[in-house]
């Protein structure tokens, strides 16, 4: 039987799972996911332990070749994407430096990262298409060894999230163009790395070396090794695609190019992006991404600012998940009685998280309410920002964690005010990568006709409150504009 089964592996800020999927009909056969616990640190540190990936990786794995059964021969090609940024280093035995990776939610870079925007900033925007920020992997770099955290010299290769999975899936180093620009690496005007970048991070003897070639998402980059296959249950020598960064994966499962259609992505990080042609000079937002496509970019604004503040509340209130905070919210009316929330619990920029407006009579309903009110809303002030460069965002879907839970969609369709889609299947970044192990064999999913992309619903506002949700929209946006100089005040203070 010819092999039909395709494997998507996707590293996200807090679990690592892995999705198989039959080629000709787009059926999940497999399914498999295993939490990865980060270490938060003092100074906004937050790392995750090589052995947890390690460990992770062959459960969710050895899961699906369990599920496969005699099928798991069947399998012809594994993809792999995962969160962007963050830190992971490897010494010169190609292991974790420290025996840890950093996650892109780090804070300790903040201070460097803002005096790099003060000193280079625009000149970075121009050629970068970003401006420096805390979780890119050369600034935390040249935090780390500035601070001789880690020794000059122990760095010898530096890699993406996605990237680190396939070299301890095939023992290959390589990326992809929508990983290194999403990290302000690659120049947007050639397509290729930018060492002047590498040179304002402080880094510059590391250089673009450090990270491999730069490869077509899609194609080979080896072969599944003897000692992985033997850990994991799965025949040796499938081959392993090189993916995207998770954002353009998930994007590539629902086929938002194709279907024009922007995407807001409730995970940890507040991620709102739409793909559209070159526009000079460049719009201003967070982040023009040459991903590889000649004549188009991805256009993003986004920050560490959104299901992370619910997840934050859970724990600081003794809930149990996310969706109990929502539960806790939806049981008090939109604005918390006066009640605001400034939603940056991971920072980024010198912003900060805080309640405004509490008072004696506000409860925890009231504190979870200003919470989601406040995520959400992020995502729409976002959006209007792309909307406002000329960008096409009018019709959008929601993705990520969050996206299950329809009332915080239903919540951000009517800050939009209009009907947004979503996908409420949580694995669209492992089915990208399943997709980029489609295109590695030559099986076109455009060919498939919709088989293979995830399915999608329409959330409706609720006309009745629109009045209420603009208000409140304009409200908060006047809130974080006056809060701005409150902001710089106090990141220039004691950290």
């Amino acid at each position: 039987m010819k092999p039909n089964i395709l494997i998507g592996i996707d590293m996200g800020s807090s679990s690592l799972k892995a999705l198989a999927l039959e080629a000709g009909s787009g059926r999940a056969v497999a399914l498999s996911r295993m939490p990865l616990p980060h270490d938060r640190l003092p100074a906004g540190g937050c790392e995750v332990s090589a052995t947890a990936i390690r460990s992770a990786l062959a459960h969710v794995l050895r899961d699906v070749a369990h599920q496969l059964g005699a099928r798991a021969s069947e399998v012809r090609a594994i993809g792999c994407t995962g969160h962007g940024a963050g830190l992971y280093a490897l010494d010169a035995r190609n292991e974790l430096v420290g025996g840890r990776a950093v996650a892109s939610t780090d804070q300790r870079a903040d201070a460097r990262a803002r005096a790099l925007a003060a000193s280079h900033g625009p000149r970075l925007f121009a050629d970068v298409g970003c401006q420096p920020w805390p979780g890119q992997p050369t600034v935390i770099a040249a935090e780390l060894l500035g601070t001789d955290a880690v020794q000059r010299g122990e760095v010898h290769r530096l890699l993406f999230a996605k990237d680190y999975l396939a070299f301890l899936l095939t023992g290959e180093i390589a990326t992809d163009a929508s990983d290194a620009s999403t990290a302000g690496l690659v120049s947007i005007a050639t397509g290729t790395w930018s060492q002047a970048a590498f040179d304002a991070s402080g880094i510059a003897d590391l250089g673009p070396r450090a990270f491999g070639p730069l490869l077509p998402s899609g194609t080979v980059i080896g072969q599944l090794l003897p000692s992985e296959a033997a850990l994991c249950g799965l025949p040796a020598g499938i081959p392993v695609a090189m993916g995207a960064i998770d954002l353009l994966a998930s994007m590539t499962a629902i086929c938002a190019e194709g279907r024009g259609r922007a995407v807001s992505v409730f995970g940890t990080w507040c991620v709102n992006a739409v793909i559209g042609p070159v526009i000079e000079p460049k719009p201003d937002v967070a982040a023009v991404v040459n991903f590889g496509r000649q004549q188009q970019r991805l256009y993003m604004e986004n920050s560490p600012s959104s299901m992370a503040n619910i997840a934050w509340l859970a724990g600081a209130l003794g809930l149990p998940d996310a969706r109990a905070v929502v539960d806790l919210a939806m049981s008090v009316p939109l604005g918390a009685g006066g009640l605001r929330f400034l939603p940056f619990v991971n920072g980024g920029g010198g912003v900060t998280a805080g309640f405004v407006g509490l008072k004696s009579h506000h409860t925890r309903g009231d504190m979870a309410r200003a919470v989601v009110d406040a995520t959400a809303a992020l995502h729409a002030r976002h959006t209007a920002r792309l909307a406002a460069c000329g960008l096409p965002v009018s019709a959008s879907t929601v993705l990520g964690g969050g996206a299950s839970d329809v009332r915080l969609v239903r919540l951000l369709a009517a800050f939009l005010g209009r009907p947004v889609e979503r996908c409420a299947d949580d694995e669209t970044g492992a089915r990208g990568a399943a997709l980029y192990a489609a295109m590695s064999q030559d099986i076109d999913h455009a060919e498939q006709g919709s088989a293979l992309l995830a399915p999608c619903d329409t959330v409706e506002p609720d006309a009745r409150d629109a009045r209420a949700h603009a208000d409140f929209n304009a409200g908060f946006n006047e809130l974080i504009d006056t809060m701005s100089p409150v902001f710089s005040h106090l990141a220039g203070g004691v950290q």
